[in-house]
């Protein structure tokens, strides 16, 4: 599943939302210099903004065409899966990883972001919790139950709560303690709300990790579901958006 996003990578680049402001800049602050290792870097969203906070960013992503998106908007690219990355003796100021760390082992790639890290650069590993309204969730999880009963994702509930996406930061930040070689992990939260149309929330959802693989006739029953339940919003609905993060500084000049 983790390739296969690629599949169109130009709707996920347009479709998907950037990261706060106020977090880039909180990790930029918080590492000693501009050299940043993106891993897991799709087609560069969460690159150029750091891009344009002034640093300079190498794109680490297992699917090639994720990554020549990427390379076509100005990020560099090496495709790889991290754990089997060659890094070639480079260290970083910081590694970041957005709405990607799930698909990394979770203790080898905390071992691999030490070894990459220069004396007191940062890991950040962060992403998006977005569940939309009840009332479109709901039709969602149903439609996904009837038409991919054997979706890994047809099991769960139509909306998950936020503490469940803590806690998962929080086993982040236990891995990244277990190693060793971080300070004191750290965990952020920056809450913010985007507004849907109708049109808008049907282009990300493809983008999502239960649908990517779907046969076109199953995503159309899908997204004719999702889009009803829309239409009976009023055509759009505002998403509350909270962005997680957990993260730590390198320790040791070895």
């Amino acid at each position: 599943m983790a390739e296969s996003f690629g599949i169109d990578a130009q709707r996920y680049d347009h479709a998907r939302p950037a990261y706060p402001e106020a977090l880039v800049a909180r990790i930029v602050a918080g590492s000693p210099g501009p050299d940043v290792l993106d891993v897991g870097c799709g087609t560069g969203i969460a690159a150029r903004q750091f891009q344009a906070a002034g640093c300079t960013v190498l794109g680490v992503e297992p699917d090639a065409r994720m990554a020549d998106f990427a390379r076509s908007r100005g990020l560099q690219v090496e495709v790889a899966a991290f754990e089997a990355w060659e890094p070639a003796g480079r260290t970083f100021d910081a590694v970041i990883a957005a709405q990607s760390w799930h698909w990394v082992d979770p203790v080898e790639g905390a071992a691999k972001a030490a070894r990459v890290l220069r004396p007191d650069g940062r890991l950040a590993v962060f992403g998006h919790v977005f569940e939309p309204p009840i009332e479109v969730a709901e039709p969602f999880a149903d439609a996904l139950r009837r038409v991919a009963p054997d979706s890994p994702f047809s099991t769960q509930p139509a909306r998950r709560p936020l503490e469940m996406y803590q806690a998962g930061y929080a086993k982040i930040a236990d891995t990244l303690r277990e190693t060793g070689r971080f300070g004191e992990p750290e965990q952020w939260r920056f809450d913010w709300e985007q507004s849907y149309t109708r049109d808008q929330w049907l282009d990300l959802l493809p983008t999502t990790g239960g649908l990517t693989r779907l046969r076109p006739d199953q995503l159309a029953e899908i997204l004719d579901a999702v889009g009803r339940a829309i239409d009976a919003l009023g055509g759009g609905f505002t998403m509350q958006y909270a962005t997680l993060a957990a993260t730590a500084v390198r320790v040791g000049t070895a």
